[in-house]
């Protein structure tokens, strides 16, 4: 498969002269016999890779010119129980939902139901953003590019609080820019699904039914949903694990139906192997044009440099739900990864001039498994050889990654030698109220200040740590990382407003007697 006139045309303007244009490489191909005899090498390194990492778990799925080459499962759906991983073994995808719900808008567009570049306002007038004229403007182009300005990861917080997702969308309005509107790149599951469920408002249904209707049933992806009770109600579903002192172990779930989206897709390996076969194919699946081709190309186009990859250095571009990159060959690279913090790491890769494509599925996390087999896989099909340890490279960005995750810790595992002593608990007592988050409470509970916060007033005792600076503990999967909460006081002992570090650097001001919080 050769790369399109449309992206000859639009991937040099792009990229300037940061890489030289992919065309000049789309003749380069692979053989059957180069995949062919790539794949039992893929084999041995996949069982090579969870005996040493002790990952409990994955599935395979390897397509080459529209067929389905490789597909298996590995290891143990739930550690320390018997039932195996097998292809139709379905995992959650987390944030590689993203390019599984650009393939969702495509088949909109492809119906004339929107366009990529239709205003969210038009098909959604209750969307806003902090700005009045963003608001205005914005697309679901815009939306699915992490091109908005919104702050990166903006609205996780307050799904971790426990608000629904109509609830969260409402409350962007009230952030500020995280950067300039279509200049800047920030990763955000909540603008993304706010594209998503604006199409789904034009549809006339939810996002949900619309997944389901345009692209898991004409795929026969009889395994795939966008709802996390499906995904529970499935008896051959993988468990999520976490290390706990240095085992694997599945502690902890993820409901994330409030981005579905961005990040609540569950699927199986067989399953997604049609979706590859979709996306490289064209839009043309079992000898039909399901997708045009037009529509599904967009979204494998890059829209907005967002970085550099963290092993080669190329720059890196963001399309519409998807990773858009060249690897050293000038091959152009489509991806996407996935994870959730609480067990859960998926990959998928593409490199649409070979038709050649690998999914990678797993329950654990922190781990580089899934790329590590990826990227070992397409070096066996080229180069006949890894071209390095990628197991060793992918699992030593995620031990930094972890690493990342408790440096918060750090600052605060000792208070100060000589800490100053905090006012009389009826000093911060109250009720704070901020826009964004809404309102919290300070209660005192049997002589132990305790911060209430969401609309379930989840409540998380608040340690001292120095005068008028608390500690809390927000995430079960992070125990160790607090959040903080420094509170300002008056002359008269009475605080006027606390920042909670853990809550967008938010600042809540005391609602007095004589106010009602909005």
């Amino acid at each position: 498969m050769k790369l399109s006139t449309l992206q000859c045309n639009i991937i040099p303007m792009v990229l300037g002269l940061v890489l030289a244009s992919p065309c000049v490489y789309a003749q380069n191909e692979v053989t059957p016999e180069q995949v062919q005899a790539a794949l039992p090498r893929l084999e041995r390194f996949t069982e090579e890779a969870l005996q040493k990492t002790g990952v409990p778990g994955l599935a395979i799925a390897v397509v080459y010119q529209d067929e389905v080459v490789y597909l298996k499962g590995f290891g143990v759906r739930e550690a320390g129980k018997s039932e195996r991983v097998t292809e139709n073994t379905v995992f959650q995808l987390a944030s590689m939902s993203k390019p599984v719900g650009s393939t969702v808008i495509a088949a909109l567009v492809d119906d004339g139901v929107v366009a990529w570049d239709d205003r969210i306002v038009d098909l959604n007038p209750e969307f806003q953003m902090f700005d009045p004229w963003v608001t205005n403007h914005v697309t679901v182009r815009d939306l699915y590019a992490h091109r908005s300005g919104l702050p990166s990861d903006a609205g996780n917080d307050l799904e971790g609080l426990g608000y629904e997702r109509d609830e969260i969308l409402r409350r962007l309005r009230f952030l500020e820019p995280g950067g300039d509107f279509r200049a800047s790149y920030a990763y955000s599951n909540f603008g993304m699904t706010a594209g998503a469920v604006a199409a789904a408002k034009a549809a006339g249904k939810t996002w949900e039914e619309v997944s389901e209707e345009q692209v898991y049933g004409p795929l026969g992806m009889s395994s795939t949903s966008s709802r996390y009770e499906d995904f529970v109600a499935q008896e051959n579903r993988a468990h999520l694990h976490i290390l706990v002192g240095g085992e694997w172990t599945p502690k902890l779930i993820r409901d994330a139906d409030a981005q579905s989206p961005a990040g609540g897709v569950s699927s199986s390996a067989r399953d997604l192997a049609q979706w590859v076969r979709l996306q490289l194919g064209n839009g043309t699946f079992g000898g039909e044009q399901v997708i045009s081709e037009d529509a599904l190309a967009q979204t494998h186009q890059p829209n907005i440099l967002s970085g550099t990859h963290p092993i080669t250095a190329n720059s890196t571009f963001y399309g519409l739900g998807w990773t858009v990159g060249y690897d050293d060959a000038g091959r152009l690279r489509l991806g996407h990864a996935g994870a959730f913090s609480v067990g859960a790491r998926t990959v998928v890769n593409l490199i649409p001039s070979e038709d050649l494509g690998i999914v990678v599925l797993s329950n654990a996390f922190p781990t580089g498994v899934p790329e590590a087999i990826a990227d070992t896989f397409f070096d066996l099909v080229h180069e006949g050889e890894p071209t390095r340890d990628w197991l060793a490279t992918w699992n030593k960005l995620f031990d930094q990654l972890a690493a990342g995750f408790t440096s918060g810790a750090a600052q605060y595992a000792q208070p100060p030698a000589t800490p100053s002593t905090a006012l009389p608990n009826a000093s911060y007592v109250g009720t704070y109220t901020n826009d964004y988050v809404g309102d919290i409470e300070v209660a005192n509970e049997n002589g132990e200040l305790t911060l209430l916060l969401g609309p379930q007033q989840q409540a998380f005792p608040l340690t001292h740590y120095d005068r008028d600076v608390f500690l809390y503990y927000p995430s079960p999967e992070s125990p160790t990382v607090p959040g903080v909460a420094n509170f300002t006081v008056a002359a008269d002992q009475q605080t006027t407003q606390v920042v909670i570090e853990g809550l967008n650097q938010s600042t809540f001001t005391r609602v007095s007697a004589t106010e009602e919080a909005p």
